[in-house]
């Protein structure tokens, strides 16, 4: 989970493996895999940054490269 903060300043955790697009248009909007659209106050890189932190942290870029070197040899 990454902590965002929607527009009326109150924290919120979202599943950061839900996330499907993350855009700024100058609002930074989330959209996840199910189609359900929020705005946080968060840029788009900083959103970015802890969904790769998060993503580092529960090993899932280690187990991405593990198996693509298995699929390679």
């Amino acid at each position: 989970m990454i902590s965002v903060t929607r527009l009326n300043g109150s924290p919120m955790w979202l599943n950061a493996l839900m996330v499907e697009i993350v855009e700024e248009t100058p609002d930074t909007y989330i959209t996840l895999v199910t189609g359900k659209r929020l705005i946080v106050l968060e840029k788009a890189a900083d959103v970015i940054s802890k969904i790769k932190d998060y993503n580092r942290e529960i090993g899932v870029q280690a187990a991405t490269i593990k198996v693509q070197q298995t699929e390679e040899s």
